[in-house]
């Protein structure tokens, strides 16, 4: 029998739009011979389904089901594509823990510490994992500009705490730059990370479950034609992303064996795309997005297209891991 799934996209962040566009992929390229799919908006003010007439049929949040035309729909799993909160950072993991209805994303715990990129690098740094030099500040700390650079010195990048998709972050190239990229970072989340610049070739690393194993997946070299990897680099054409990297056996080696070790340190299931710049030789972990975009042209499914997975065997993948894991835990 057919299984119903919600494919939840949008969220309460910036990245809403480019959430939507995930969704919809994985709604378009979802097996229906095997699957029902549903696109589930979820947004601040209300969580609905969206039907193929763009009307909108609300959600019951008591039980995540769905009544149409008198009937109500449970589903069987719920395939994650929210980017930012509320799909990122835990909460809608957690819900769906309580309620028994399995997701295709990580843990809700996993999911709050990895998009805390603070406790992220303080997790993994007691592991070796090398890491930028960093300072982080809460609003309404007292901003000493002279200790910070003396501490990440110049350039330098200030981002955001808990945000996706290159919101809220800066690079700065002298002093008086700080200040307006602090005020920057500040709109998009209340706590801020600064971190020394790396240099050197950026590299991003795909790791998924796939038929039951922890797979690496051809890496991506990112070029950009910007200060960084900024939100233009990322969808609007000013980079180039090259699959795969143009690394030596020996660095590619290093990065997809730094990358595993992250994933399984972390103990993440499901999708992730981790983010490392080689300086000095060696791979630094940057940060780590476990709802990567999905849409055809994104970096997770382009890698998965080298790799020799089409879209509907990734997201079919997703949603029978996710299945099986339910069972496994009832058992």
């Amino acid at each position: 029998m057919k299984k119903n799934i919600a494919i939840l996209m949008g969220g309460y962040s910036s990245e809403f739009e480019i959430s939507i566009q995930s969704g919809n992929v994985v709604y378009n390229k979802l097996d229906r011979d095997q699957y029902i799919p549903y696109r589930i908006h979820i947004t601040k003010d209300n969580w609905y389904y969206v039907d193929d007439n763009d009307q909108k049929h609300p959600i019951d949040k008591n039980d995540f089901s769905l009544t149409l035309d008198g009937t109500k729909i449970i589903f069987d799993a719920a395939f994650n594509t929210v980017h930012g909160t509320p799909g990122e950072d835990g909460l809608l993991q957690a819900y769906f823990d309580l309620i028994g209805i399995p997701q295709t994303a990580c843990d809700f715990y996993q999911a709050a510490l990895t998009f805390n990129k603070r406790d992220c690098i303080s997790t993994l740094k007691p592991y070796g994992i090398p890491t930028a030099t960093n300072y982080f500040l809460n609003q309404g700390d007292h901003i000493d500009s002279k200790t910070i650079l003396d501490t990440v010195g110049l350039p330098c990048f200030v981002k955001a705490n808990k945000a996706g998709s290159s919101y809220g972050v800066s690079k700065v190239k002298t002093e008086a730059e700080l200040l307006p990229a602090i005020e920057i970072a500040y709109k998009e989340d209340d706590e801020i990370i600064i971190e020394s610049f790396l240099s050197g070739t950026e590299v991003s690393v795909g790791v998924i479950q796939h038929n039951g194993k922890d797979v690496v997946l051809p890496i991506t070299e990112i070029v950009t034609e910007n200060e960084f990897f900024d939100y233009e680099a990322k969808y609007l054409g000013k980079s180039e992303e090259i699959t795969p990297a143009r690394l030596s056996e020996e660095d590619t080696k290093k990065v997809k064996d730094l990358a595993l070790k992250v994933y399984q340190i972390l103990k993440m299931k499901g999708f992730s795309r981790s983010e490392y710049i080689f300086h000095h030789g060696e791979p630094y972990f940057v940060e780590m997005n476990t709802n990567p975009g999905l849409s055809e042209a994104s970096i997770l499914p382009q890698q998965a297209h080298k790799a020799g997975i089409n879209l509907q065997e990734l997201f079919s993948n997703a949603i029978e891991s996710c299945l099986t894991a339910k069972n496994r835990s009832i058992n």
